[in-house]
């Protein structure tokens, strides 16, 4: 998201796989280093059909797959329910042999990430409307490399033809998440389209790696997008995903022990060692603190009996020098280091270096923030594909049920009524005398008749 994850990630996926899974036709290099291949884009036919005007309010046949008895989608939708949920089966299945999971989750992120909150007209404000499938923003610099991952939609788009690009962008990266071990994304969709590279976006809105000033740069991008520190910070979790390869966007290393052999195309510089699962692993660097910065600088007990969490003010070292001293193959950016180094930042990340149920729910949140943002639904209120789980049915009452006397006493009523009846002399092993309530109510009766003459 933040830097690389948003201007520049390796694609994980190979070049060879993915055109297997492309027509005959569609076989033409597009190569993102290559200026000449973008050149093609408007005239090859994979992405000729790019520019067509997407058909909104006719149903398309479903699949083979489908159950001949599936009910096509409303006029009004744009994009088929049935269908959506096809295809996100689909994008499973490429999952397992691509692993592309981290280029498709900056697929959306990139073309949800052009919104412009102050802008109402869409689609000016930019975000969520499947712009990025243009060639003039495909050439824009923070989406090098983007072009592989839009090799990888074509064929489902061709087969899901109900279903729109800014849709199938989102369902891509959420799905990509979830399959890599991450949170459940609370998604909708019906995300109208643009029809042409007019509407693109302007260059400049979505987040550079080594700004001058990394905190102030982070949110100027994000707060224009609508998004608070935390969402900032919990969204940058998502480098726990992908590598960032320097022949794109000028970061990282060629390959370390982690990338040189793949899976999917072996090089890049990952973030994490495991590259391919969703966790909070990116928040980890909390954990080399202890044997790394504590210097001459340090009193006697360490940093942590100063200031918690946060020692770079008294051993000197930066998020960057402790990282690399660590493990130099792991990737840290300056957009990645003020997270720790920023005092509103670092609650969150320190947090999510904790706990990463919280770092879950927040991310699961935020993504899904961000997939919306900008986008025009139909219907307004969007589509569910996900069976949202029903209410328990409260029991009926029923006054008989708690007014029987067959009704079993709860263990507190029981113990309530053995403490008074032990309290004027009764026990299991000594019941009371038989007369003993009629001595009661004996003695009450005289009682009263001795006020009744006191009164008269």
């Amino acid at each position: 998201m933040a830097s690389v994850a948003f201007s520049g990630a390796a694609a994980a996926a190979t070049a060879a796989t993915t055109s297997r899974r492309l027509p005959a036709s569609a076989k033409l290099s597009l190569s993102p280093s290559s200026s000449s291949s973008l050149k093609l884009l408007g005239s090859t036919p994979i992405v000729s059909r790019l520019f067509l005007k997407p058909k909104r309010c006719s149903a398309a046949p479903l699949p083979s797959r489908a159950f001949s008895s599936a009910a096509a989608a409303p006029k009004c939708l744009a994009s088929d329910p049935e269908q959506l949920k096809l295809a996100r089966e689909d994008i499973r299945e490429l999952l397992k042999t691509t692993f592309s999971h981290p280029i498709l989750v900056r697929l959306g992120w990139h073309d949800a990430g052009t919104y412009n909150k102050n802008i109402e007209e869409w689609p000016r404000r930019g975000g969520a409307n499947a712009s990025l499938r243009f060639e003039i923003e495909l050439k824009h610099a923070a989406n090098a490399g983007l072009v592989n991952a839009l090799k990888l939609i074509q064929p489902l788009k061709d087969k899901y033809s109900g279903v729109t690009y800014a849709d199938l962008f989102q369902l891509a990266s959420a799905t990509a998440v979830e399959e890599a071990g991450g949170p459940k994304i609370p998604m909708k969709y019906g995300r109208v389209d643009v029809s042409s590279p007019e509407q693109c976006p302007e260059e400049g809105r979505l987040p550079a790696a080594g700004p001058p000033s990394p905190a102030d740069h982070l949110r100027e991008v994000f707060y224009r997008m609508g998004l608070n520190d935390k969402e900032i910070v919990a969204l940058s979790g998502a480098h726990t995903l992908g590598r960032s390869r320097p022949d794109r966007s000028g970061w990282g290393k060629p390959e370390t022990k982690y990338t040189k052999d793949g899976p999917g195309t072996p090089g890049g510089q990952s973030w994490t060692a495991q590259w391919l699962k969703f966790d909070n692993s990116y928040f980890k660097v909390f954990e080399y603190y202890p044997d790394l910065c504590v210097n001459a600088h340090t009193p006697i007990g360490g940093w942590r009996d100063l200031v918690p969490g946060f020692p770079f003010a008294y051993c000197g070292c930066s998020i960057q020098d402790i990282k690399e001293k660590r493990d130099e193959d792991l990737l840290v950016l300056p957009t990645d280091g003020v997270l720790f180094e920023d005092p509103a930042f670092k609650v969150y990340a320190e947090k999510y270096a904790e706990d990463q149920e919280a770092f879950f729910k927040d991310y699961a949140e935020a993504h899904a923030k961000l997939s919306n943002l900008g986008a025009k639904f139909d219907p307004p209120e969007g589509i569910l594909i996900d069976d949202v789980p029903s209410q328990p049915v409260p029991e009926k009452f029923v006054a008989a049920k708690y007014s029987s006397g067959k009704r079993e006493l709860s263990e507190n009523m029981k113990q309530k009524i053995r403490a008074e009846y032990q309290a004027v002399g009764g026990s299991p092993d000594k019941p009371l005398q038989s007369n003993y309530f009629l001595n009661i109510i004996i003695v009450i009766g005289v009682l009263a008749l001795l006020s009744s003459l006191v009164v008269n």
